[in-house]
């Protein structure tokens, strides 16, 4: 058994970005030792991110978006298009779609996707509140941003059977050959998808 070369403190912050997406034990260890050496640029005002966002970072109540306040900079912004609505799985979709800048609509974040073999139900997700949004009269399309597979794709055909009743459009992102794609290097679905989402030239 290897023998201990560092204080618990260490370990525990090792194990702690370790837990991070894309660090794994090694990784952890070198991003460790960076903030350490660098201690008085990075892992100082790194803490103090840390805290300030343990403190005052929020969901916000009326599209299910991160922020410092409540509603979020996105749902304030008066500037957007307020008949167009975005439904995404995830904040991390939400963000970007932003950083896309394709269009200045609202947006609805669901919290994750139908998934029965994981026990996520309709009562998991974020769709009432969706429903009652969609209701209000200044609702005319809403987009389902949400991911192609399989969970993702039940979930649209959900919220679409959802949202019947109502007089509104729902659309959905386009699938098929991404910007500057290659045919020989993309996989039969997305081919296929790309064929039967054909369009005039």
């Amino acid at each position: 058994m290897a023998e201990r070369v560092s204080g618990p403190e260490i370990e525990r912050l090792i194990q702690l970005l370790a837990r991070l997406p894309g660090l794994g034990p090694r990784s952890a260890r070198r991003a460790a030792l960076h903030l350490i050496r660098k201690r008085d640029e990075l892992l100082g005002p790194l803490a103090d991110a840390l805290q300030a966002a343990r403190e005052k970072i929020v969901t916000c109540s009326v599209c299910g978006n991160v922020d410092t306040c409540d509603p979020c900079a996105v749902c304030q912004d008066a500037r957007r298009d307020r008949a167009t609505l975005i439904v995404v799985e995830t904040v991390a979709d939400l963000w970007a779609l932003e950083r896309a800048a394709a269009l200045r609509a609202r947006y609805h974040v669901l919290g994750g996707t139908l998934s029965p073999l994981d026990g996520v139900g309709p009562k998991d997700l974020n769709l009432a509140s969706l429903v009652d949004r969609v209701a209000g009269d200044e609702v005319k399309e809403v987009i389902l941003a949400v991911n192609a597979t399989v969970d993702g794709q039940t979930t649209a055909h959900y919220i679409t059977d959802l949202l019947a009743h109502l007089n509104v459009k729902t659309t959905r992102l386009a699938h098929g050959v991404p910007v500057g794609g290659e045919l020989d290097y993309l996989d039969e679905g997305t081919l296929a998808a790309a064929m039967r989402a054909r369009t005039d030239f």
